[in-house]
C-alpha cells in the first residue's frame, strides 16, 4: 500500500507542476497587462494566480516531504509536512488578498478611474479559458489516483478559472460608461483571495488539532459494526494525517472467541475500511463483550 500511494504522490507532483507553470505564465501575462492597459481587476488576478504559484509550490514541497519514511524523531511519517505547508501558504495568500483589496478600495474613491482597455477583457477571458482546461486535466488526475492533495490544487483551479470569468464580466460593464464595475471586480477578487486563504487556514489547522468530521465518524462506525463477528463498537476515533485518514476503534466480541478468530475480526475491519474510505491506517482494540 505504501508504494502505491508513492506512485499517486509523484502523479500528483506532475500535476501541481503543471499548475505551477500555467500560474507562472498567466501571473506574469496579467500583472504586465493590467498595469499597461489600465485594469485593476486583471491586475489582481495576476497577483490572485502569483498566490496560487506559492500554494502550489507549498503544496509540492508538502508532498515531498511527507513521502519521507518515519525516522526515529517521526515514528509516524511525515505526513502532516503538507498541512503545515498549506497552513503557511494561506497566511500568504491573506497578506496578498488584503493588499488587492486595499488598492481596489482605493482605486474605487479616486477622482480619476480610468476606463480599462478592452484588450484586458480578452486577456481574461482566454486565461479563463486556460484555467479551466488545467482544471480538467487536475480534476481527472485527482480521481485517477485518489489524491486529496491533487483534489484540492483542481479545485484551486476552477476558482481561478472563475477569478478571471469576474474580472472579464468588470472590464466589459466599465466598456459601457461604469468604469467603476473594474475596481469592483478587483474587490471582489481581492475577497475571493482572502475567503480562499481563510478556508485553507482553517481546514488545516482543523486537521492539525486532530478534528474530524463527525458525519464521516458514524459511517465508518456503521461499517466497523456490521463486521460478522462485532457484538459492539465500544469507541472510534479518527484524524486526518496529511492525506491519509487514521481510525482508532475498540470493539467488542464474544467472551469464546480465541486469539485468531479476533485477529480475523480485526483484518476484516481494516480491509473494509480501506475498500470503502480508503482507510490508510486502522488500529483495532479488542475487548470480551461482558467487559465492554
Amino acid at each position: 500500500m505504501l508504494a502505491m500511494d508513492n506512485q499517486h504522490l509523484k502523479l500528483g507532483e506532475k500535476g501541481i507542476w503543471t499548475s505551477i507553470i500555467v500560474y507562472c505564465c498567466l501571473s506574469l501575462l496579467k500583472i504586465t497587462l493590467g498595469t499597461y492597459y489600465h485594469s485593476e481587476a486583471l491586475f489582481a488576478d495576476g497577483l490572485n494566480n502569483s498566490t496560487d504559484i506559492i500554494a502550489s509550490i507549498a503544496v509540492l514541497i508538502g508532498i515531498k516531504i511527507s513521502r519521507k519514511p518515519p525516522d526515529e524523531d517521526h515514528t509516524y511519517g511525515h505526513s502532516r509536512a503538507e498541512t503545515i505547508a498549506a497552513l503557511i501558504a494561506s497566511l500568504i495568500m491573506a497578506a496578498v488578498g488584503l493588499q488587492v483589496l486595499y488598492k481596489a478600495i482605493l482605486s474605487a474613491f479616486s477622482e480619476s478611474v480610468e476606463v480599462p482597455n478592452l484588450m484586458s477583457a480578452w486577456v481574461s477571458i482566454v486565461c479563463a479559458v486556460i484555467m479551466y482546461g488545467v482544471y480538467r486535466i487536475n480534476r481527472k488526475l485527482a480521481k485517477s489516483t485518489g489524491s486529496m492533495a491533487m483534489e484540492a490544487v483542481a479545485q484551486d483551479n476552477r476558482s481561478d478559472a472563475l477569478v478571471s470569468m469576474g474580472a472579464f464580466v468588470g472590464i466589459i460593464g466599465a466598456q459601457f460608461g461604469l468604469p467603476w464595475l473594474d475596481p469592483l471586480a478587483a474587490l471582489l477578487v481581492g475577497a475571493m483571495i482572502c475567503k480562499t486563504a481563510w478556508d485553507i487556514f482553517r481546514n488545516a489547522t482543523h486537521s492539525l488539532s486532530d478534528g474530524f468530521d463527525q458525519s464521516k465518524l458514524e459511517a465508518y462506525k456503521e461499517t466497523v459494526y456490521s463486521t460478522p463477528g462485532v457484538q459492539l463498537v465500544k469507541d472510534i476515533k479518527a484524524r486526518v494525517h496529511g492525506n491519509h485518514i487514521w481510525v482508532d476503534v475498540i470493539i467488542a466480541v464474544n467472551n469464546d472467541l480465541n486469539v485468531v478468530q479476533s485477529h480475523e475480526i480485526s483484518e476484516q475491519i481494516e480491509s473494509r475500511l480501506h475498500k470503502k474510505y480508503k482507510i490508510a491506517y486502522t488500529h483495532v482494540h479488542i475487548e470480551p463483550l461482558n467487559f465492554a
